[in-house]
């Protein structure tokens, strides 16, 4: 959880290039009252926020999502005209508070959803694509695309590991992976790890994987019966040719199902191009 600190940031500032003076009289009104927290839910992660007045506090529970409350020792006066300014990875949003007696705010709205009409574009030169952009070409990718690699699989426990694609796009590589669930038991999933590791490996030797991390991926689902499909986003990487990298499935069980899938250094570079 981020708590937000109430002070116009320089280095923010020095990044907007589109954004365009908006008078606080058009702003769209929010209705707020004591008691009541409203949230503003972002398409993609916020990246900065700022409330125009001490009487209202606000934090960030989750990237996408800021929250905001009256102070119950606040008065209206000091809480109308608040300004609540939201910057994400390629926009920039105000809306103006207003204050409800709580006698009166039976109408009030709890969530806020931004949308395309509230806001104006940023350019931010170190995000060379945001989530959404990721969202939708891994949505492309999932409906739109055939798998293009039919021998990268593995198989283990009644599971089966496919690798369908693998795209370069700007900065970012696209991994599209399939999992097949041929038992009658579901699989709860616990957690996917990327690492990238030494092809062969011997009990004597003493071996430390390098972990990597997505910055993206289009499903978190957290179980499946039969079959699961995933795009995973990673910063662009490269790996010497006497290594793998390898994506492990890990179910939630004390002796849970596990498989890996291997993709070799010559797989990443045939990725195609979007």
């Amino acid at each position: 959880m981020k708590t937000l600190y109430f002070s116009i940031s320089l280095f923010f500032i020095c990044f907007i290039v589109y954004a365009t003076d908006i008078p606080k009289e058009d702003l769209p009104v929010i209705s707020i009252t004591t008691g009541i927290s409203v949230h503003f839910i972002s398409p993609e992660p916020i990246q900065f926020a700022d409330i125009s007045t001490d009487a209202i506090v606000g934090d960030i529970p989750v990237d996408n999502v800021l929250r905001v409350k009256v102070l119950s020792d606040s008065i209206a006066s000091q809480v109308d005209e608040t300004v609540v300014t939201i910057i994400g990875q390629s926009y920039i949003a105000q809306f103006n508070l207003k204050y409800v007696p709580e006698d009166l705010s039976s109408s009030t709205t709890t969530r806020i959803d931004i949308l395309p009409k509230h806001m104006s574009p940023l350019e931010f030169p170190e995000i060379t694509m945001t989530f959404r952009d990721m969202k939708e070409i891994s949505r492309d990718i999932v409906i739109g695309r055939r798998p293009a690699f039919n021998n990268v699989m593995s198989k283990a426990l009644g599971m089966k590991a496919t690798l369908n694609n693998i795209y370069a796009v700007g900065d970012y590589v696209f991994i599209d992976v399939s999992f097949r669930n041929r038992t009658r038991i579901k699989y709860d999933v616990d957690q996917f790890r990327f690492t990238i590791r030494d092809k062969r490996i011997t009990k004597a030797t003493n071996v430390q994987d390098l972990e990597v991390r997505p910055v993206f991926s289009l499903y978190n689902n957290s179980y499946f019966r039969k079959r699961y499909r995933n795009v995973f986003v990673f910063q662009k990487f490269t790996f010497p040719g006497n290594k793998v990298f390898t994506i492990k499935l890990d179910e939630k069980q004390i002796s849970g199902r596990t498989i890996e899938l291997n993709i070799d250094y010559r797989d990443l570079l045939h990725a195609d191009t979007l």
